[in-house]
């Protein structure tokens, strides 16, 4: 995930400069969205998509040892 992090700030460095250079603000602002926010909002998406399916399987694992560890019920 560090690493994902060192490529979004440089990318984003990158489309802010490209977006200062567009010839109108509406040019720069959209450029600035398709070039820059949105591919690094897939690329982080998809850098953290092991972290949650740990977070999930670490939920799961607690829930089932907290239902074999209640006591029953009368």
């Amino acid at each position: 995930m560090p690493l994902a992090m060192i490529i979004v700030i440089g990318w984003l460095y990158v489309t802010i400069l490209v977006a200062a250079n567009e010839a109108s603000l509406v040019a720069g602002i959209l450029s600035f969205l398709f070039y820059g926010a949105l591919p690094c909002g897939l690329i982080l998406y998809f850098a953290g998509a092991r972290v949650r399916r740990e977070r999930r399987r670490y939920r799961e694992m607690m829930a089932e040892r907290a239902a074999a560890e209640a006591p029953p019920e009368q």
